[in-house]
């Protein structure tokens, strides 16, 4: 980015599609901007995720000027716009005050000056708005900080962590997501405020949490939640500091929620049941527990040099991908090559056999019931481990076999 950008000459097409939304509220003879996050990645040259639009026309006044319209969030001055096909959030300039809870405003209040709004935003690199002829609007200084990779809050650090304590999660998640540093005056802030974050829902810090972990320099995020003590603060963190720090000194690449989990329970050397207790505190949801434990339980494997067909195919390949990647951050040494191993397998899958269930009943082998059961899952694992070939006569003589008398 040389020198200050004033004007985006060329409008991701995000923007290019949402664009007659800005020009009807305009027309009308009031002001509308694409503010935030898509503002700075546009800027920063990133993939634009959601598009918001700021205007100081009142919520009554937005809903005027459209036919098809929700009131997603209509008490903060927010409405979503459907006359175009993709539903757009149109929010009111606001003011907010009293913040009891450390995350929600007691009392909004509509303006019509932008200034006002941009003023309450977070960080100065989301206090950006961008009007419909790509001119960039930075009141607080965005445009220099984005210039010198850093991330400062808007105003008071101590007055923003105060209205929301998850802006100091956020904070980390930034430096992360985008390589950037917090300045000191923010970062000050969020160490003498990190307590604040016990008063947030422990599913928002979850959210910031798994991004900041998958951002570019996780570790740089992870020191930063050391330096600052919020990691005193997250379920199961606080016992963990030695740990913490060694992970830090290794290169973290992670990109899926899996891999992030799995990664800490190794580490903390978490057995299954102090998995599950874990990830429950985190409210994480159950099809991503099952994994941990089961891509958790392969990267032992994977230190101990003992695994086994078994063991893939127990795990799943999407695991042994997740194992491999968590194991390749913090285990020095070579990796056998266990994708590979796994697309090997005779099978993959219980479906796959050469034999069902129906076929031994009707061979008068077996009767419904436990026993079929267990003679399935026998005949698979004699499959997996090579003791016989997936053949329907050689699973046959094997089921007999397992079932004599």
């Amino acid at each position: 980015m040389d020198g200050d950008i004033v004007r985006i000459e060329n409008m991701p097409s995000e923007f290019e599609k949402a664009l007659p939304i800005l020009r009807k509220i305009e027309s009308a003879g009031y002001e509308a901007y694409f503010v935030g996050g898509s503002v700075r990645d546009t800027i920063l040259k990133r993939p634009i995720h959601d598009v918001d639009i700021a205007t100081s026309a009142y919520p009554s006044e937005v809903k005027g000027l459209f036919k098809r319209t929700v009131d997603t969030g209509i008490e903060h001055g927010t409405v979503m716009i459907l006359d175009h096909g993709t539903g757009y959030e149109v929010t009111t300039f606001r003011t907010e005050s009293g913040y009891q809870d450390y995350r929600r405003p007691d009392k909004v209040t509509f303006v019509r000056s932008l200034r006002e709004d941009l003023k309450r935003r977070d960080f100065t690199i989301n206090a950006l708005a961008l009007s419909e002829n790509g001119q960039v609007t930075d009141l607080f200084g965005g445009l220099v900080d984005m210039k010198a990779r850093v991330i400062r809050a808007v105003g008071d650090p101590e007055e923003r962590f105060n209205e929301d304590a998850l802006r100091m999660m956020r904070a980390v998640r930034f430096a992360s997501q985008l390589d950037f540093r917090i300045d000191d005056q923010t970062l000050k802030g969020i160490y003498d405020h990190s307590n604040l974050l016990k008063k947030i829902a422990v599913e928002r810090i979850h959210t910031e949490f798994i991004k900041m972990m998958m951002g570019q320099d996780a570790g740089n995020g992870l020191s930063l939640m050391l330096k600052t003590r919020l990691y005193r603060y997250i379920p199961e963190f606080g016992d963990h500091f030695e740990t913490l720090v060694e992970l830090v000194k290794t290169p973290i690449r992670l990109i899926n929620e899996v891999q992030v989990w799995s990664l800490f329970a190794a580490s903390f050397q978490f057995q299954r049941s102090q998995i599950e207790t874990f990830l429950k505190k985190w409210k994480t949801a159950n099809k991503i527990i099952n994994d941990v434990i089961l891509t958790t339980d392969l990267i032992f494997r994977i230190q101990a040099q003992t695994v086994n067909n078994l063991d893939l195919y127990h795990a799943g390949r999407q695991n042994v991908q997740n194992a491999v990647a968590v194991a390749e951050n913090y285990l020095n040494e070579s990796l056998p090559d266990l994708i590979k191993a796994y697309d090997n397998l005779p099978i993959t899958s219980r479906k796959q056999l050469e034999i069902t269930g129906g076929e031994l009943i009707k061979q008068g082998i077996l009767k419904p019931g436990p026993q079929l059961g267990k003679t399935l899952t026998d005949l698979e694992k004699a499959v997996v481990i090579g003791k016989v070939r997936n053949r329907r006569s050689e699973l046959m003589t094997e089921a007999i076999s397992l079932n004599k008398e």
